[in-house]
């Protein structure tokens, strides 16, 4: 009985020594995944601010010109000014969040897309040289934002399919640090860019 006993402590004991094993090496594992996350979100982030920060320098080289719409440049101040005060921190990069980010991002890109197309009426705005190099570089940084987006949405990719497997989902669901992570998605808006030149052209 006693031999039976000690088997028995012995193989709880293995069994113990085993899952606690196996638990360190997926809580080590989620802490490398979720670490991948929030750097390709840091660099979300830098990229959405580097385009933050070039708007007023156009807004700017177009209030120069006095015909051009003031409500047209007044809607890019306030929808970059939403864009820029909306803030997520690493650990709540969750679905719903992560919607509320791209809603501001998508209506200031709604506004801007308004904003070029008049532009396109302002040769004389156009062909200055400090619009054409500001055009330029919010050119380049709509392209690296859509790279970094889908760099950010393949990390969460990795970590929401490793936390979601059984049984790794039981230890992830542990800890509020290891909750499923939302992706960056284009919303789309109902909101169609419509221009009217008749209001402010001669």
């Amino acid at each position: 009985m006693k031999k039976i006993f000690l088997t028995f402590i012995i193989s709880l004991l293995v069994l113990s020594f085993i899952i606690g094993l196996w638990s360190i090496n997926v809580y080590n594992n989620l802490i490398k995944l979720n670490e991948k996350v929030n750097n390709q979100w840091a660099q979300v982030e830098n990229v959405y601010q580097r385009r933050l920060d070039l708007i007023p320098n156009l807004v700017n080289t177009v209030k120069g010109s006095s015909l051009f719409e003031n409500k047209t440049l007044n809607q890019v101040i306030e929808a970059r000014s939403k864009a820029s005060n909306i803030q997520l921190n690493s650990n709540e990069l969750n679905q719903n969040e992560i919607d509320k980010f791209q809603k501001k991002q998508e209506n200031l890109n709604h506004y801007m897309g308004k904003f070029l197309i008049i532009l396109e009426n302002y040769p004389n705005i156009k062909s200055t040289e400090n619009f054409y190099e500001l055009q330029h570089q919010l050119e380049g940084t709509e392209n690296r934002i859509n790279i970094e987006k889908n760099k950010f949405n393949e990390e969460v990719n990795n970590f929401n399919t490793y936390r979601s497997q059984f049984p790794r989902i039981l230890l992830a669901n542990s800890f509020k640090i290891f909750k499923e992570k939302g992706y960056l998605k284009s919303i789309k808006s109902n909101q169609s860019i419509t221009v009217d030149f008749s209001n402010f052209l001669n």
